[in-house]
C-alpha cells in the first residue's frame, strides 16, 4: 500500500512538473507572439489553467516530503502524549477541511459540467475540464493526509528527512 501511495504522490507531482512546463511554453508564446506580432487565442486562460493544475496536483507531494508551512511553536514546546494528541488532533481537522474542500470541489466539476460552463474568453473551454484538476489534487490530498493521521495513530509516522535545516521566518 505504501508504494502505491507514494507512486501516487509522485505521479501527481510529475504531472504538476509538466504543467510548469506547459506553462512555460504558453508564457512564451505569449512573448514571442507580442514580438512577432502574432497572437494566439486562449494563451493568457490556458497558462492560468496550467498554474492552478500545478498547484493542486503538487499538494499532496508537498505535504508528504514536509515543505508545506507549519506552525510548530506549540507542537514543539510539548512532549510525549501531549504532542501527539495534538498531532493527532492537527491531522484529524486538516483532514476534515480538506475533505470539505475536495467534496466542494467535485460537486463545482459536476454543477459546471451539468450547466455547460464555459469561460469567458475567446477559447470558451468548458470550465468542468480545468476543474478537474482542482478535484483530483484535493482528493489526493484528502488521501494523503488521512494517511498521515492513521500513520500518527499507529505511532510510524516519521517526520520527513530534510536536505536543508529548517528556515524559521
Amino acid at each position: 500500500m505504501r508504494r502505491a501511495l507514494d507512486a501516487l504522490y509522485d505521479g501527481c507531482a510529475a504531472l504538476a512538473a509538466m504543467c510548469m512546463v506547459a506553462l512555460l511554453v504558453m508564457v512564451m508564446l505569449s512573448i514571442v507572439g507580442r514580438q512577432l506580432n502574432f497572437h494566439l487565442p486562449g494563451t493568457d486562460a490556458y497558462a492560468g489553467y496550467l498554474m492552478a493544475t500545478a498547484g493542486f496536483l503538487a499538494l499532496a507531494h508537498t505535504l508528504k516530503r514536509g515543505e508545506h508551512i507549519r506552525v510548530t511553536l506549540l507542537v514543539s514546546a510539548l512532549q510525549g502524549p501531549a504532542r501527539r494528541a495534538l498531532e493527532l488532533w492537527s491531522l484529524a481537522a486538516a483532514s476534515l477541511l480538506v475533505a470539505l474542500l475536495a467534496g466542494y470541489s467535485v460537486r463545482l466539476v459536476w454543477q459546471s459540467h451539468a450547466f455547460n460552463d464555459v469561460s469567458t474568453g475567446n477559447d470558451a473551454t468548458p470550465l468542468w475540464i480545468p476543474q478537474l484538476a482542482m478535484a483530483a489534487g484535493t482528493l489526493v490530498m484528502l488521501v494523503a493526509f488521512v494517511n498521515e493521521w492513521v500513520l500518527e495513530w499507529r505511532g510510524l509516522r516519521q517526520a520527513p528527512v530534510r536536505d536543508e535545516p529548517l528556515r524559521n521566518e
